[in-house]
C-alpha cells in the first residue's frame, strides 16, 4: 500500500524550486529543528539575567570607599579577586598570577638574540611568534583559543557566503535578461536573505577581531607584569636596566604590547580570509575557465607575488626602529612630568623643550621618511591589484567565450511556453559573465589583501622584535644570590667587593656571538668601590656609614638590602624579609592611594587589616614623627591625593620613618633619609627607633648623628676601595678627634699671619691706585 502525502500548497511550491534551491531550504529548516531548544531558552536566559541585574541594590558611598580602600581580596588559592566600583556596584575581576613553573618552562623558548638581528620574515621570526603565542594562547580550552574558533567560523561564513551572493548575482541578471519574472522576484527574495547573514556575519567579524587582540593583549600584559614585578631573588624591575641593558621598559609593555596584539588580531583576519577566498573562488572560476584560464590565473598569481615581493621595502626595520624612537620621546615626556620641580628651580623649561623637540624631530623625520617610501610601493601595489588584476580578469572572463567551438548568440525574445524549456544563450552567457566578474573581483580584493598582509606581516616582524627582546630579557636575568641566614640577628659582610653590578653573563654571550671583538669591552667589567669589607653588626649595635659623596655609601646599602651581588667571593648574612632589614632610601617615595598607605607600605589594606592593627596606633606612630596633623589636614586616613606632590620634601622623608616604626624590623638602613629633617625631630625620631629595638644602620655626612650609633664605618675617598671601623667611644677614637682637634687649633694659630699678610696686600694695592 503506498503511502501519499496530501496536496498541501506548500508542498506544491516545494516541489516547483530547483535542486539547489531545495536543499539549501531543506538544510536550514534542519538547522532550525535542531537549535528550536536554544532559541526557546534565549529569551528566558535574557530574561533571567535582566532580573539578576534589576534585583542587584547599589552599595553605600561607605562601602563604595572601603572597596577602593581595599583594592582586593586575597583567596584560597593564592588568587586575588580585584574589587572595581562601576556605576553604583562593585564588580569583582578574578586575577590568577603566573606559576613561577610556568616561567620557568617558558624561559627556555626564549634564548637572547643578537643585537645586529634585523627584523624580517624568516625562521627566527616564526620562533619569536610562536614562543609568543604559547603565552597568548595557553591552551585550546582558554577563551583566546575559544575566540580564535569563533573568528575563524566567521571568517569562513563570509567566503562561503561570498560566493552564494556571486551566483546569485549572476542568477538575478540571468533572470532579467531572459524577461523571468517569477525566477527574478525569487532572486530578490533570496538576495534579501542572504543579507542579513552576510551582514551580521562582517559585524562578527570585526567584533571578534577587536575581543581577540583586548583578550591576548590582556594575557601577555598580566604575564609580563607577573614575571617584570618579581620579588626578591629576581627584582627584574630593578635590574632589566642595569644588567640587561633594556631601556624604556614601559613603551614595551603599555605600547608595545597593544600593538602586537592588533597587529596579529588583524593580520589573521587578513591572511585567513583572503587565502581561503583564493582556494575558494578560483576552485569555483575553474569549472567556467576551464584549463587554460585557470593556467593563466595561477600564472596572474605568480607575477603579482614576484613584482609585489621586489618592490616591497623592510617595513619590520622600519617599524621597530619607530617604536624605539616613540619610547624615547615618551621617556623624555616622563622625564620631565617626574622631575618638574627641580627643572623650575633651575629654569630649565627652555633647555628640556629642546631636548624633547630634538627627540621628536628624530620621530618625525623617520616617520616622514616611511611615507616617503611609501609612496611609490603604494603606487606600484595599487597598480597592480587595481588595474592589472582588472585586466586580467576580463581576459579569463573572455576564454570561455573566444575559445568555445560552438558560438550560440540566439535570443528568446519572449518568454517561455508552458512546458517549455527556456534557451537563451545570451542570458546564460551573461549569467556566467557576471557571476565570473563578482568572483573576480572578490578574488582581486582577496589577492590585493593579501598583498598588503605582506606589508603587515612586516610591521609585525618588527613588533614581534620588540616583544620577544623584553620577554627574552626578563626570562635570562639570573636571580641574586640568596643571603646565608644562621637564625641569629646579624647583619655581616664577609670579605665582600662592593661595586657597580656587571651585566649578566647570558648577554654578554650574546654580544659575544654578535661580535667577537666586543668581548674584552668594559661592558663587562664593573667597578669596585669598596674592596674586601667586613663586619659583623648584632642586635643593638648600631653602624653610621660616613665617607665623601660618591665612594660607595649606598652601594653598601644596595648589597645589605639585596639589590646587588656581593663580589669578589664574599658572603653577605642577614635576617630575611622586611621585618628582618627594612631600608628608607632618601627619596622618599610615596605610593599611589590613602593616606594610611602611605604609611603601611609595601603592606596592602587587607594585609593592614588582617594583622589586627588600628587606627590609633598609626596616630602614635605619626606623632612620634611629628606629623600627627596629617588626618586632619588631608580629610582622614582614606583621603586618596598625589601625595608625591602634596607632601614636602620633609614630611615625605618623616613619612619614611613613621613606615620603619610601623613594621618595627630588626634592622633598619637609614640612608640620608633625614637630610630634610630639622635636627631636633631627627634625634626624637633616632631614639623612638632605638626604643623599639630597632638596630640602625645610618649612611650620612651629619656628626650630629654619631652620639646615636656605636660603630663608624668610614669609606676612603681616594678611589683605592679602603675603610675603617671604629667603635665610638673608644680611646682609639678619642685620639683621632684629639689629633682633629690639634689640627684645627694649628690652622686658627696661623689666622694672625694671614690677617697681616692681608693688610700688606691691602696697602700695596691702595698704592698702587693712587
Amino acid at each position: 500500500m503506498a503511502f501519499q502525502l496530501p496536496n498541501l500548497p506548500h508542498l506544491a511550491m516545494l516541489g516547483k524550486l530547483n535542486p539547489k534551491a531545495r536543499r539549501s531550504l531543506l538544510v536550514a529548516l534542519f538547522t532550525l529543528l535542531l537549535l528550536r531548544g536554544k532559541l526557546a531558552d534565549l529569551p528566558r536566559g535574557v530574561l533571567a539575567k535582566l532580573r539578576n541585574v534589576a534585583s542587584r541594590q547599589e552599595v553605600s558611598q561607605e562601602e563604595l570607599a572601603q572597596a577602593l580602600q581595599q583594592v582586593y581580596v586575597d583567596e584560597p588559592d593564592g588568587s586575588k579577586t580585584l574589587l572595581v566600583p562601576h556605576k553604583g556596584r562593585i564588580s569583582k575581576v578574578t586575577v590568577k598570577p603566573t606559576p613561577a613553573s610556568v616561567i620557568e618552562k617558558n624561559a627556555k623558548q626564549f634564548p637572547l638574540v643578537p643585537a645586529s638581528h634585523k627584523p624580517s620574515l624568516d625562521k627566527t621570526f616564526l620562533r619569536q611568534l610562536l614562543a609568543i603565542l604559547r603565552i597568548a594562547f595557553p591552551s585550546w580550552r582558554s577563551k583566546e583559543a575559544l575566540i580564535l574558533v569563533s573568528h575563524s567560523f566567521f571568517l569562513v561564513l563570509r567566503t562561503v557566503l561570498s560566493v552564494a551572493v556571486a551566483r546569485l548575482d549572476g542568477r538575478i541578471v540571468r533572470d532579467l535578461v531572459s524577461a523571468d519574472g517569477l525566477g527574478f522576484i525569487k532572486g530578490l527574495g533570496l538576495w534579501f536573505a542572504l543579507a542579513i547573514p552576510s551582514t551580521y556575519t562582517n559585524s562578527m567579524i570585526r567584533h571578534m577581531q577587536a575581543k581577540l587582540s583586548l583578550r591576548m593583549r590582556t594575557r601577555l600584559t598580566r604575564y609580563t607584569d607577573d614575571i617584570y614585578l618579581s620579588a626578591a631573588p629576581h627584582l627584574r624591575y630593578y635590574r632589566v636596566a642595569l644588567e640587561g641593558g633594556l631601556d624604556d621598559v614601559d613603551q614595551y609593555i603599555t605600547s608595545d604590547i597593544a600593538s602586537f596584539c592588533d597587529a596579529l588580531s588583524g593580520i589573521y583576519g587578513n591572511v585567513l580570509k583572503p587565502a581561503l577566498d583564493l582556494v575558494l573562488f578560483t576552485s569555483q572560476l575553474s569549472r567556467s575557465l576551464g584549463f587554460r584560464g585557470t593556467a593563466m590565473l595561477f600564472l596572474n598569481y605568480y607575477i603579482t607575488a614576484r613584482i609585489l615581493r621586489a618592490v616591497t621595502p623592510a617595513f619590520g626595520r622600519l617599524a621597530a626602529v619607530e617604536a624605539r624612537l616613540e619610547g624615547e620621546y615618551r621617556a623624555g615626556m616622563g622625564r620631565v612630568g617626574r622631575e618638574s620641580e627641580e627643572v623650575a628651580f633651575y629654569g630649565g623649561g627652555l633647555r628640556e623643550r629642546s631636548i624633547l623637540w630634538r627627540a621628536y624631530l628624530r620621530l618625525i623625520k623617520h616617520v616622514n621618511s616611511i611615507y616617503k617610501i611609501r609612496i611609490a610601493y603604494e603606487w606600484t601595489e595599487d597598480f597592480v591589484i587595481k588595474y592589472l588584476w582588472s585586466a586580467a580578469g576580463y581576459c579569463l572572463i573572455s576564454i570561455p567565450v573566444f575559445f568555445t567551438r560552438r558560438r550560440n548568440v540566439g535570443v528568446q525574445a519572449q518568454g517561455p511556453k508552458a512546458n517549455e524549456r527556456v534557451n537563451n544563450e545570451v542570458a546564460n552567457r551573461t549569467e556566467t559573465y557576471i557571476s565570473s566578474r563578482r568572483l573576480l573581483l572578490s578574488l582581486a580584493d582577496a589577492g590585493g589583501r593579501l598583498m598588503y598582509a605582506y606589508k603587515d606581516l612586516l610591521e609585525l616582524a618588527g613588533l614581534t622584535t620588540r616583544l620577544y627582546t623584553l620577554l627574552s630579557t626578563l626570562h635570562n636575568l639570573p636571580p641574586l644570590p640568596i643571603p646565608a641566614h644562621s637564625g641569629k640577628n646579624v647583619v655581616a659582610l664577609r670579605n665582600v667587593d662592593v661595586g657597580v653590578p656587571t651585566t649578566a653573563p647570558a648577554f654578554l654571550a650574546a654580544a659575544a656571538a654578535d661580535d667577537a671583538s666586543e668581548t674584552g669591552s668594559s661592558k663587562g667589567s664593573g667597578t669596585v668601590l669598596v674592596r674586601g669589607l667586613s663586619f659583623e653588626l648584632e642586635a643593638g649595635e648600631h653602624l653610621m656609614i660616613t665617607g665623601s659623596n660618591g665612594v660607595g655609601k649606598t652601594a653598601i646599602a644596595r648589597v645589605l638590602a639585596g639589590l646587588w651581588a656581593a663580589q669578589g667571593g664574599g658572603q653577605v648574612s642577614r635576617p630575611l624579609g622586611k621585618t628582618g632589614v627594612f631600608v628608607v632610601p632618601q627619596r622618599a617615595y610615596m605610593v599611589t592611594g590613602t593616606l594610611l598607605d602611605q604609611i603601611i607600605y609595601p603592606d596592602s589594606y587587607p594585609q593592614f587589616v588582617a594583622s589586627g592593627r588600628t587606627h590609633a596606633e598609626l596616630m602614635e606612630i605619626l606623632t612620634a614623627v611629628n606629623l600627627a596633623y596629617l588626618p586632619s589636614r588631608e580629610g582622614g586616613w582614606t583621603t586618596r591625593k598625589e601625595w608625591r606632590d602634596v607632601l614636602s620634601g620633609g614630611e615625605k622623608q618623616r613619612m619614611g620613618m613613621a613606615r620603619v616604626f610601623y613594621h618595627r624590623p630588626k634592622f633598619a638602613i637609614l640612608d640620608e633619609c633625614t637630610s630634610a629633617v630639622s635636627s631636633d625631630v631627627e634625634g626624637r625620631m633616632y631614639e623612638h627607633a632605638k626604643s623599639l629595638g630597632i638596630t640602625l644602620i645610618t649612611i650620612s655626612l651629619r656628626p650630629a648623628l654619631m652620639r646615636y650609633h656605636t660603630q663608624l664605618l668610614t669609606i676612603a675617598g681616594d678611589g683605592t676601595g679602603r675603610w675603617s671601623l671604629k667603635r665610638i667611644g673608644t680611646a682609639e677614637e678619642r685620639m683621632d678627634l684629639d689629633r682633629e682637634i690639634v689640627t684645627l687649633e694649628n690652622r686658627l694659630a696661623e689666622v694672625e699671619q694671614w690677617e697681616t699678610r692681608l693688610k700688606e696686600l691691602e696697602r700695596l694695592l691702595s698704592a698702587q691706585e693712587a
